[in-house]
């Protein structure tokens, strides 16, 4: 059976109406290290993220197949869930609220998907206001804070002249020696295996690259200034 159509079939067996009870239902087998759970969640947000800014393009629902690289036959499935997730009256803050139950004991899961939401934020090219507002709140709700944001940010819309130290979280002064231990534990937990361990799709493995990268160019331009 695909990962669609345990999706699919997710949605059948859920007595009520609304696409929010599905999300109920996960969190309460605390679905941690589930593709469907981690896909149906990062839909059901998405579709909320790309009405944020009161028009859904072309571009952000296209976001989806550099995610899911789904076979055409598919298409119907993949749909089908994210216009669920658009018709169901709850709202963004709702959903965030769901989502953060069904990974509450998997934080890094949830760092996981809110990268992905970033993606389809600025899949269009702008990074509308309303939806940057949006993934502050999921961020808050799902406990994401710190360096841990300040990457994610970083990774999607430019390190620009953010604080290096804030991006690997370390403090000024760190030695040589030290933030190369940091730096060595962040590779390894973005590591595409550490992804797929933790229930992300293998087609979503490479939402790490964009952090990667603020990671390394953080790394860099510290171990330069310290030199």
């Amino acid at each position: 059976m695909s990962l669609w159509d345990r999706i699919e079939t997710a949605i059948a067996n859920t007595r009520r109406r609304t696409f929010g009870a599905l999300l109920d239902r996960l969190a309460a087998q605390k679905q941690r290290r589930n593709e469907a759970a981690f896909s149906i969640a990062l839909i059901a947000l998405s579709a909320k993220m790309a009405k944020a800014d009161g028009v859904v393009t072309d571009d952000e629902i296209d976001a989806f197949r550099d995610f899911f690289q789904f076979p055409p036959e598919e298409a119907s499935k993949v749909r089908m869930v994210y216009q669920l997730a658009q018709q169901d009256v709850a709202g963004f803050e709702e959903y965030i609220s769901k989502v953060a139950k069904i990974f509450a004991e998997a934080p890094e899961v949830l760092e996981d998907v809110l990268d992905c939401l970033f993606h389809i934020a600025v899949a269009d090219g702008v990074a509308h206001p309303r939806e940057l507002e949006l993934l502050d709140r999921a961020a808050v709700a799902f406990g994401v804070k710190g360096a841990s944001y300040s990457r994610l940010k970083a990774s999607h819309l430019g390190l620009g002249e953010d604080d290096p130290y804030l991006i690997l979280g370390v403090d000024h002064g760190i030695s040589a020696e030290e933030v190369k231990a940091v730096y060595r534990g962040l590779v390894r937990d973005h590591h595409p295996d550490a992804l797929m361990a933790r229930g992300v799709p293998p087609d979503l493995v490479k939402i790490g690259e964009g952090r990667m990268a603020a990671i390394n160019t953080a790394y860099e331009r510290i171990l330069t200034e310290i030199a």
